[in-house]
């Protein structure tokens, strides 16, 4: 399943989209976030799951455009850190 966390406005789309059954809960992209927007805990998109999945925390779901805009991709650094360090390759985002 694919969890959308984010939202929407004026100025653009700001979405994380983790794949849930890709993440195995290794908790790599919370190390490797400098805004420590990621959690590891219960998959809040299929609670019948014994499962340990990555998500974003409540409290940043509505502010990924500041909190992710200092590791979005440049010239010299192609990927974000979460996304790099996401081996299994569940986690993209919108921009």
């Amino acid at each position: 399943m694919k969890a959308n966390y984010g939202y929407r406005d004026g100025s653009g789309d700001y979405f994380i989209e983790i794949d849930t059954d890709l993440c195995d809960g290794c908790a790599d992209c919370v190390a490797a976030c400098p805004a420590s927007i990621f959690e590891v805990g219960e998959d809040e998109n299929d609670p019948l799951s014994d499962d340990e999945v990555a998500s974003v925390k409540a409290d940043g779901r509505k502010s990924l455009e500041y909190d992710c805009g200092p590791c979005k991709p440049v010239r010299d650094r192609p990927e974000l850190p979460c996304v790099a360090s996401c081996k299994p390759g569940a986690i993209s985002h919108s921009w």
